[in-house]
């Protein structure tokens, strides 16, 4: 049997909750998102949550919120999913990128103030692979330069830093439960905000742009009466992927703990490998209060150049491990290179992080027998 890179955990309890909205009166945006977004929020510090169809909505989204228009600039990581930059496009907004650390393959203040200009409107940091972003220098440079933070959380649910998720440090943050995500909902996502005009405004946005509240209208026909004022989109989640969500997220700790326990056998069974660079760590005792917390979404190993990469890949495809490369930096995509003028050479780190890449099986239901499988044909092949 082929090991996939990642995959979702359906329980009973899963089936049952789903089944009971099936039976209900609400199968669309109902109390089960609601019920939702009040658990995910108060689970990662938020005052508020609103739920979306799909994380990529909720980029879209949020950039509108903290309003990315056109004329505006954003800077992200090259090294994240192609949404993250184009959310921005989508509300006519140029990205910028900032290039990575290596030693936690995300963003840090120091390379974002390189790429900052006098129209960049947000930052928007991401944990890749579940990585926890170190917040609190970005806040202030972004405090320094009039910007908002928008954190690209897709990966890291869970995780922390000094005890927090970050909230304090962000204007909002944006969640992803799509199948391989530590809470899988088939598709769907959250922003988080503590600010509660941000809130109105994803709202408003997550449909159609139209209202019912009587202080925001023109005018007031009736009970039944809504205008439209302004141009929305119909984002929302079905109760059907909330109540998924919600049997899901109760187990959230649990799936954290079991994906370190992995990436611990891992880091054990491959730290004498010597061409084999381990992923960043910050784990720490999950009980004290200030810990640190990496999520590991993904186990992320690198190599010595692209040609081992290559190899690397291949042999354990044909051995039935469906490693997999995140991610082909965003800059070096034809659409990004044609319409921006992005080239080789913009984000060197970038770059050399992407040739020497991949992740290895990393899921919160893996068995013994598999893991151990994968440490054999890694051992087998770096021998």
């Amino acid at each position: 049997m082929k090991i996939p890179y990642g995959k979702q955990t359906i329980l009973q309890e899963d089936i049952n909750a789903v089944i009971d909205v099936l039976k209900s009166d609400y199968l669309t945006c109902g109390p089960k998102v609601d019920e939702f977004e009040e658990i995910v929020a108060k689970k990662n510090g938020a005052r508020y949550g609103v739920a979306f169809c799909n994380g990529t909505a909720s980029l879209h989204a949020a950039y509108h919120a903290l309003g990315v228009s056109p004329n505006c600039e954003i800077i992200t990581s090259p090294i994240t999913f192609a949404a993250t930059a184009n959310a921005a496009i989508y509300c006519g907004a140029k990205p910028n990128f900032s290039d990575i650390s290596l030693d936690t393959y995300c963003v840090t203040a120091e390379d974002i103030s390189k790429s900052i200009t006098q129209n960049t409107r947000v930052i928007t940091p991401v944990s890749l692979g579940g990585y926890p972003v170190d917040l609190k220098p970005i806040r202030e440079l972004a405090d320094e330069n009039n910007c908002s933070i928008l954190y690209d959380a897709a990966h890291g649910i869970g995780s922390k830093r000094n005890g927090s998720f970050g909230m304090e440090y962000v204007d909002a943050a944006i969640l992803s439960f799509h199948p391989v995500k530590h809470i899988a909902c088939g598709e769907g996502g959250m922003v988080l905000t503590n600010s509660k005009s941000i809130y109105d405004k994803l709202l408003l946005f997550r449909t159609h742009g139209i209202t019912k509240k009587p202080e925001l209208l023109e005018k007031y026909d009736g009970m039944w009466y809504y205008e439209m004022i302004e141009l929305g989109y119909n984002y929302r989640m079905p109760d059907i992927l909330a109540a998924l969500g919600i049997t899901q997220v109760k187990r959230l700790d649990q799936n954290i703990e079991e994906r370190n326990a992995i990436a611990s056998k891992y880091n054990k069974a491959f730290q004498e490998i010597d061409d084999l660079v381990l992923p960043p760590s910050v784990i720490a005792n999950n009980n004290d209060e200030n810990c640190n917390i990496h999520a590991y979404h993904l186990y992320i190993v690198r190599v010595k150049n692209a040609e081992m990469r290559k190899a690397f890949y291949e042999f354990l495809h044909k051995n039935d491990i469906l490693a997999q490369i995140h991610y082909i930096p965003v800059h070096l995509q034809p659409y990004y290179k044609d319409k921006f003028g992005y080239s080789v050479g913009d984000y060197p780190k970038a770059e050399k992080y992407y040739e020497t890449c991949l992740s290895l099986p990393m899921f919160h239901n893996m068995r013994e027998d598999q893991q151990q499988y994968v440490i054999e044909k890694v051992k087998e092949f770096f021998k």
